[in-house]
């Protein structure tokens, strides 16, 4: 895929898209809802329109007075503009409804298509890209487009089309007054000249470093009690707090600018209607125009102040919703290669455990100038167990993603059993491997459809049979319709601890031979957390299991444990065998029991 002139980020984030490519899917979702879309337009229009009617009547009544014309006809017109009043009210109204309709479903189908895609990338690019920058599009950068359809985008199209039918009215009264009010068009055309440019790639730049702070959070909690125990606090908080100084000055940045703008604005506004109110003296000295085109012509001007402030003081919210939607959109242009493939090409034989050998392992990201492993070489015996332990940034979860056919490492080798993971599309690694880590989810609907998203032919009685080797036989056995029972968002609320009980029933009825667990009960209180080890060993009984712990009592269960260190296995052995040994794991194994 060729990247110019559409990503500002570096090659290890998303997508985003150019403003033209975000205008042509805005226009293509438009093509799709033609009658709504036209009635959009035609009730702005209309909305518009008879807002300046007024204005130019009254014009009327002022020429009607001067004339000595009879109170009918005064009447007459003074009914006219009430009836446009009220006929405009009901014409902005249905506007505002209409546009808020089709923002719904602009805004629902672009949600729904950047979690497709998202969901639809291989595991590597979403390692790759970071945790940070996914959630902040298919979240934050939701949130803000959401509000701006909601508020900013509608004041901004109905304000825009009301200065282009006010504009046209004083070119109505008058063409030499409509020049004198377009007189102020280049000092707008500058101030907008001079804020475009900047605006979009300054909170372009505001998202992108929103989405940082996200990930630096997410990294550092994902691996809290690591921390502690490496006494890293000091070094994640100024982490967090540097990525937030850089949010907070970028805010202050954006607020600065914006200020500047709307000074730019004024001037114009100034210009506008100084050139009106002399061109206008002029003409009614010379007798070129009537007393009632001469006063409407500075109302008609004033009435663009209401839009254009309008559209100054929601531009800034529009601004920032442009630039999320570019955000989204370039999600959904992302390469069509980072799909994942939809068949597996290997069948892993049931219930029967494969041995895991890493050689020589060597793996970095592609946006990193050092490796984040170095020559690493493990293996895990059939059936048996390996704890990956280490400080923050050593490398384990990166491991486990390759051991779990997440990415390609630049040399070396992950081997199930006999087949080299390099070989497999992901489609055909994921019938090998399961990957379990903390951020587990459970879909708002049934129970049941929940557990069959991993074995979508299982019966009614291998699920409560899952659910009983993951410790959750008992609670579910009490749920008001048991399987049918609706969880997620709008059904039954679940706790930590039971999101990752269904978790891992999903891990058990998946039957993989290899299991990868990613500090899968990272976020389960202290007691929470013992239960879900016990469910843990439990679902794992019988396969060969890598755990990435983040409680050292977990690595002890294991039959053996790696120390990995800056990339490096520095150490490796039993439980017993390391803390005898006196190393690192030994000095982390005494931090982790004096803070317990």
């Amino acid at each position: 895929m060729s990247t110019t002139g559409t990503r500002t980020e570096s090659p290890s984030a998303l997508r985003t898209a150019t403003g033209g490519e975000a205008t042509r899917w805005l226009a293509a979702h438009c093509r799709a809802v033609p009658w709504l879309t036209a009635a959009t337009l035609l009730t702005t229009v209309a909305g518009a329109a008879l807002q300046v009617l007024p204005v130019l009547l009254l014009g009327q009544v002022v020429d009607g007075v001067v004339d000595g014309e009879s109170r009918a006809v005064l009447v007459r017109v003074g009914a006219l503009m009430v009836a446009a009043a009220l006929l405009g009210a009901a014409a902005t109204a249905a506007s505002t409804y209409l546009i808020g309709r089709l923002g719904a479903g602009l805004l629902a189908t672009l949600r729904e298509g950047a979690v497709r895609a998202v969901l639809g990338m291989p595991s590597a690019r979403l390692e790759q890209v970071g945790r940070g920058d996914v959630l902040s599009r298919v979240g934050d950068d939701v949130a803000v487009l959401s509000r701006g359809i909601r508020s900013a985008i509608p004041t901004v199209f109905s304000a825009g089309v009301l200065v282009a039918i006010a504009t046209v009215g004083m070119f109505g009264l008058d063409w030499r007054l409509g020049l004198a009010g377009a007189g102020a068009l280049p000092a707008y055309a500058l101030a907008l000249r001079w804020y475009l440019p900047r605006s979009a790639p300054l909170y372009r730049k505001q998202r992108t470093a929103q989405a940082d702070r996200a990930q630096a959070l997410i990294s550092g909690l994902n691996g809290i009690d690591t921390v502690r125990a490496y006494r890293l606090e000091d070094a994640f908080r100024e982490k967090v707090d540097a990525e937030s100084w850089r949010v907070r000055d970028l805010g202050i940045e954006v607020f600065r600018f914006f200020g500047r703008f709307v000074g730019r604005e004024n001037r114009a506004e100034f210009i506008g209607l100084v050139l009106i109110l002399l061109v206008g003296y002029a003409l009614l000295e010379g007798d070129a125009a009537t007393l009632g085109e001469v006063s409407a012509a500075p109302l008609m001007f004033h009435r663009l102040f209401t839009p254009l402030g309008a559209i100054m003081f929601t531009f800034d919210e529009a601004q920032k919703s442009g630039a999320s939607l570019t955000r989204l959109v370039g999600v959904l242009g992302e390469d069509a290669e980072d799909r994942l493939v939809g068949d597996a090409s290997v069948t892993a034989a049931q219930d029967v455990p494969y041995p895991v050998t890493v050689r020589g392992l060597t793996f970095g990201y592609p946006d990193t100038d050092e490796p984040v492993l170095y020559d690493v070489s493990l293996t895990i015996p059939a059936g048996g167990s390996l704890a990956l332990v280490g400080a923050t940034g050593a490398g384990k979860s990166t491991l486990a993603a390759l051991i779990a056919g997440i990415g390609t490492p630049q040399s070396g080798s992950v081997r199930i059993g006999p087949t080299d993971l390099a070989d497999l599309d992901e489609a055909g690694a994921r019938a090998l491997v399961s990957i379990l880590t903390q951020e587990t989810h459970v879909f708002s609907g049934p129970l049941a459809d929940d557990l069959r998203l991993a074995a979508p032919e299982a019966s009614d009685a291998e699920l409560l049979a899952a659910l009983r080797t993951a410790g959750a036989g008992e609670w579910v056995q009490g749920l008001p319709e048991g399987l049918r029972t609706a969880v997620g968002e709008g059904g039954e609320r679940l706790d930590v601890t039971k999101v990752a009980q269904i978790a891992l029933a999903r891990l058990v009825l998946a039957r993989s031979p290899v299991v990868v667990l990613d500090e899968s009960t990272a976020e389960a209180g202290s007691e929470g957390a013992a239960e879900l080890e016990r469910a843990v060993l439990a679902a794992c009984a019988g396969r060969t299991t890598l755990f990435v712990a983040h409680r050292l009592t977990q690595a002890m269960a294991a039959d053996r444990i790696a120390v990995l260190d800056a990339g490096r296995v520095v150490e490796q052995g039993s439980h017993q065998e390391l803390v005898a040994l006196g190393g690192r794991y030994a000095r982390l194994w005494r931090a982790w029991r004096e803070g317990s």
